[in-house]
């Protein structure tokens, strides 16, 4: 029992700082990586205007604006997380993207979805973190 009390203790020493660090890049690594699939260069490809269209195929959105908004959020939201700017809208953003992937797409994948989500909203609820630039340029003091 003392040795677990000394471990607790010891793990709680773990600066806060560090683990947003891997809240922040894994599930930006995530969407970033779905998002390189979608494009060539700076261009959508062709399937994935395929996919939007027949195998996600979204209710009130044309596959022809799905696919370059959903491509445009896999890239930007990640890379503004990994740098740490925005770092909450970002999260936001990651999570109304994955409630739309759990909701129409794969429901199927809610184990899945939910790690992403729960990785997410503690970066909404701790924020990004000493070592980001919303502290550095004063956007979230932080004080959790």
């Amino acid at each position: 029992m003392r040795a677990l009390i000394r471990l607790n203790a010891l793990l709680a020493r773990v600066p806060l700082d560090l683990v947003c660090i891997a809240l922040r890049l894994f599930p930006a690594l995530v969407f970033l990586q779905s998002g390189r699939t979608k494009v060539e260069g700076l261009t959508i490809k062709p399937s994935t205007y395929y996919l939007f269209a027949h195998d996600y195929a979204l209710p009130l959105i044309p596959p022809e604006i799905a696919a370059p908004l959903a491509a445009s959020a896999e890239h930007l939201l990640p890379a503004l997380m990994i740098a740490g700017l925005f770092t909450r809208v970002a999260a936001l953003g990651l999570i109304g993207m994955t409630a739309v992937i759990e909701i129409f797409v794969y429901p199927e994948a809610w184990i899945t979805h939910g790690l992403w989500v729960s990785a997410l909203f503690a970066l909404v609820v701790l924020g990004p973190g000493r070592f980001s630039l919303d502290r550095a340029l004063g956007f979230d003091p932080g004080g959790r």
